[in-house]
Order: structure tokens, then C-alpha cells, then sequence
């Protein structure tokens, strides 16, 4: 069972979006059509392979912690996920520098829910990954709350990716999957149903930018992530509200592989942002996500 030896007060960064793509047993996260695409649109460098001892060894040489997950999206993508319980047994043989995310299908229903208990109290996994186009589902339809419900109640965060995927992007109907669902708005209904379910928006959620800058800023419960752009390509009025309404509610995040750490840091560092909030987007704001610090 996963539990932390991280020294939160030595490392320099939390990087909260990190993808591991392949388990121990050689089984690969999406199909190779997929996969293909994907590291096309974000012009990935060969011979990247993101298996959970790879991300460790990358990130303890930078002084960061990672959150790692992969998605379970059985149901939308046709394709059973790389193990869960692999990906935690790598963290914790890393747990000096990796913190586990569960993840679940939502179309599971009550196995999902029961999938949930299981993954925190047998695994000790510190939170949730949901993919609301690779799974199709609508985040705020009633059907999935009691996943909710088991997720609020184990007290660890639920991390939804918001806005456009590069999954699919280049391929014949997006390889069926469907940006609609992952409009932040109907986030905004399960953060109000669920005051006391910490949710993070992932990525700068183009074309609803707007709107998640605004969910975060009217929902306590809401954070934003920045990973799955070079922060030189943030929209502006993100950039503005980084160093005002989002400086408590905004976290650093690569999705690594597709991000990599030092391109992130280095582009995040040309940005207009006020020097005193860094410490809050790199670490703090993190933290108080995963329950670390109050």
C-alpha cells in the first residue's frame, strides 16, 4: 500500500499531471492508432517511455514530485487500461518522489464505486483521474455521483481534464471522441453539488477559457491545472489571472510525456507573473490540494 516518504519541504515543485502509458506486464494505456496521433500532434521526441520508474528518475534528478494516474476509459475507447495496480506499486517503490492516482470508468457504476473504495483503502492511491471526452460521459449527470460521493468521502481530490485533447486530434472524427464533455460548465454543477469534493479543472480549458477562470474563482473547491500547453500559448486572460483571482487556485502541471518538465519551466519563466505567487503554483496550492497542508 502506497503511503508518502516524500519530503515536502526539500523538493522544489509538484508537477500534478503526469500520464504513465505502458505497465510492467508491456500493456500500453490506448491502442497504437491512438498513440501514434497523439505523439504527432505534440510533436513528441522518440524513444520517450513513460512507465512509472522512467517519470521517477526524471523527476527525483529535477528535486520534483509527480502525481501519476492513467484512464480507465474501457467503455469510450474500447481499450482496457494499462494496470492501476502496477502504476502503484511503481509509486511506491518511488513514493520518495511519486503520488498514485486511481482511476475508474464511470459507466462501471456501482463496480466504479466499489473500484473507488477499493483503490484507497487496499492501494492508498491520494486521488482520482477523469477524462470526460476519452470516457464519454457528461461529468454533471446524476448517474455518476454516487462515484462522487465515494471519492468525497475518502477525502482526496477528483482531477477532470477540461477543454480540447490532443488524443485523436488529426484523425477521422477525432477517433470518435467528443470535446463537448469536457466543457468545465458541467463541472461547475458537480463542484456545487459537492462543496466538499476538491475538483481540479486540467489544462487551460481552450475554448472555455472564460468559464473556468470563472468556476475556479466562484467555487472554493475548484483549482486549475496548467499542464498540457507550453505556458507561452496561454491565453492572455489566464496569464493576467494567475498573479490575481487564480493565485491560490492555479497548479503546476507538464502531462508528461506530451509536456516535458524543463520546456514547461522555461517557457512558464518569459510570463508576466508576479515573483510571490511561483511559490503558490509550483507547491503550496498543490499541496493543499492533496491534503498535505491546511
Amino acid at each position: 500500500m502506497y503511503t508518502y516518504a516524500i519530503d515536502f519541504d526539500r523538493i522544489e515543485a509538484i508537477d500534478i499531471h503526469t500520464h504513465v502509458e505502458i505497465d510492467g506486464h508491456g500493456h500500453r494505456a490506448y491502442d497504437d492508432v491512438l498513440i501514434e496521433a497523439t505523439a504527432k500532434y505534440f510533436k513528441m521526441a522518440p524513444g520517450i517511455v513513460a512507465s512509472v520508474d522512467a517519470i521517477a528518475d526524471q523527476y527525483r534528478r529535477h528535486n520534483t514530485a509527480a502525481v501519476v494516474f492513467t484512464i480507465d476509459a474501457r467503455h469510450g475507447m474500447r481499450h482496457a487500461p494499462n494496470s492501476i495496480e502496477d502504476l502503484v506499486l511503481g509509486a511506491e517503490r518511488n513514493n520518495d518522489v511519486l503520488i498514485p492516482f486511481g482511476s475508474v470508468d464511470p459507466h462501471q457504476g456501482r463496480h466504479a464505486v466499489h473500484r473507488v473504495h477499493e483503490l484507497v483503502r487496499d492501494f492508498g492511491v491520494k486521488g482520482f483521474k477523469f477524462h470526460p471526452s476519452m470516457q464519454a460521459f457528461e461529468p454533471n449527470d446524476r448517474a455518476y455521483y454516487p462515484i462522487y460521493h465515494a471519492i468525497a468521502d475518502a477525502g482526496v481530490p477528483a482531477l477532470f481534464h477540461t477543454g480540447q485533447t490532443g488524443m485523436g486530434s488529426g484523425l477521422p472524427g477525432g477517433y470518435g471522441i467528443k470535446l463537448r464533455y469536457s466543457d468545465p460548465m458541467l463541472l461547475d454543477d458537480v463542484a456545487a453539488d459537492f462543496p466538499e469534493l476538491t475538483i481540479v479543472m486540467a489544462h487551460p480549458a481552450v475554448p472555455w477559457i472564460d468559464a473556468q477562470i470563472s468556476i475556479a474563482t466562484h467555487k472554493p473547491n475548484v483549482y486549475v491545472d496548467l499542464s498540457g500547453w507550453s505556458p507561452k500559448y496561454f491565453p492572455p486572460q489566464l496569464v493576467h489571472a494567475l498573479s490575481r483571482q487564480l493565485r491560490d487556485k492555479a497548479l503546476f502541471g507538464t502531462d508528461y510525456p506530451y509536456l516535458q518538465l524543463d520546456r514547461w519551466r522555461r517557457d512558464f519563466d518569459t510570463l508576466d507573473i508576479d515573483p510571490a505567487v511561483l511559490p503558490l503554483i509550483y507547491k503550496q496550492n498543490a499541496l493543499r490540494v492533496l491534503g498535505v497542508t491546511s
